[in-house]
């Protein structure tokens, strides 16, 4: 069953920024990557950024140095920070647990967060 997972998005201008939100599992720590995907208008989701025990991450091309992806393992929470907004950047965004290493095979649980970007 899909659920609100994903939190935090809203309507900003370019150049704004905006924090996602989404609440992990206490088991998916050390055991799985954890991920933000998007899907913008006319396109496929795609892969933004994952992270794998709080440290190791892994970002698409198009980020190109403006979001930063976190995990609060105390909380149990996973982030991802997005400065520097662009209009392209304007998309549902999703947070999903999978295997590292890769973008296919992950289970994605919310209906995700909807980010706009105006020119």
């Amino acid at each position: 069953q899909v659920q609100p997972m994903e939190s935090g998005g809203g309507s900003v201008q370019a150049g704004g920024s905006l924090r996602l939100a989404c609440p992990t599992r206490a088991d998916y720590y050390t055991g799985y990557c954890l991920a933000w995907f998007r899907q913008t208008p006319g396109k496929e989701r795609e892969g933004v950024a994952r992270i794998w025990q709080g440290s190791v991450t892994v970002y698409a091309d198009f980020v190109e140095g403006r979001f930063t992806v976190s995990h609060d393992s105390a909380k149990n929470m996973l982030y991802l920070q997005m400065n520097n907004l662009r209009p392209e950047d304007t998309g549902m965004y999703y947070c999903a647990a999978g295997p590292c290493g890769t973008w296919s095979g992950y289970a994605f649980r919310g209906q995700g967060t909807q980010v706009i970007v105006s020119s």
